[in-house]
């Protein structure tokens, strides 16, 4: 394939001369360039919407949500999913990134990794892919061979399959049910996609989490009302959400969090209706662990 005919191959006309300038007019060319990815994402907020349906959907019926890609869009993709755990409380096997060359390539390039299209589908033929998933393949240039693999696997099985690329009419949108192409134009150095391409797939992943979490009841107002207390600052984070949540003092919120084995979410709903103990946790179970829902039906059986 000429690879010249890419979107995030081509010579960006504003950097030609990019070796000649000083350092400040560098860096300021690079911000100038970045500030064209949101509005390249904005344009794609129709698309994204109907993934986090699909996502939401998906995690309601047992589903999970699977990146997976090569080099960049790869680690992208797992730098996602390792975050769900912490902030949302959710098993780690809900959201799963998957890269070519597996572990080792999280952290140095595995020379050839990308172009066996073959291990991206027996990659999620061992994680056991279902149905019920979501499988988002990315991919700055829309054809890298293992990333496709995985992708007419997903449709195989009959899974939901996602295309995450930077690039018009490419070979992933042409297989995945649903296509996110933010179309950033050239990079500042050509063809490396770690930049503006990069920087519109994270944007696009953060998108896709924190909506599909907010709509499954991972957040309360703004709050993340299912943090999970690994460290000092995590745990004091718990406290200032109980508190602002509730209004409750400092010594209300840490009673409550330790009466709920730290659950900030159930601490949050035993100051608010008074309840103690299971009758808390029976209380969200019922309605999906949705807090605003629970407190509502709470107060209205009152």
């Amino acid at each position: 394939m000429n690879l010249t005919k890419l979107n995030t191959e081509q010579q960006n006309p504003k950097t030609l001369n990019i070796d000649l300038m000083d350092t400040e007019e560098i860096v300021t060319v690079i911000n100038q360039e970045d500030l064209l990815v949101p509005n390249a994402i904005a344009k794609e907020i129709p698309s994204i919407s109907e993934v986090v349906d699909k996502i939401v959907q998906a995690f309601n019926k047992g589903g999970r949500l699977i990146y997976t890609g090569a080099g960049t869009s790869g680690r992208l993709g797992i730098l996602d999913a390792s975050e769900c755990p912490p902030t949302y409380g959710t098993d780690p096997g809900m959201v799963i990134g998957i890269i070519a060359g597996g572990k080792e390539a999280t952290t140095e390039a595995i020379e050839g990794a990308e172009d066996d299209g073959d291990q991206g589908k027996q990659d999620l033929i061992d994680i056991g892919l279902t149905g019920n998933d979501v499988v988002v393949g990315i991919a700055a240039s829309g054809r890298t061979p293992y990333t496709i693999g995985a992708l007419e696997y997903a449709n195989e099985i009959g899974a939901v399959s996602v295309s995450i690329v930077c690039s018009k009419d490419s070979e992933m949108e042409k297989i995945s049910a649903y296509t996110i192409a933010p179309i950033v134009g050239p990079e500042v150095v050509t063809g490396s996609t770690r930049m503006k391409a990069g920087t519109a797939q994270k944007l696009v992943l953060n998108m896709l989490t924190t909506a599909s979490m907010i709509k499954i009841g991972k957040v309360y107002g703004n709050l993340m009302v299912d943090v999970q207390m690994t460290n000092e600052k995590l745990r004091k984070r718990a406290e200032n959400i109980v508190k602002t949540a509730t209004g409750a003092s400092d010594e209300e919120a840490r009673a409550a969090l330790a009466e709920q084995n730290n659950h900030t979410k159930a601490a949050i709903l035993q100051i608010m209706t008074g309840l103690r103990g299971k009758g808390v946790l029976e209380l969200l179970k019922k309605h999906d662990g949705h807090l605003r829902d629970a407190v509502a039906a709470f107060h209205s059986s009152k």
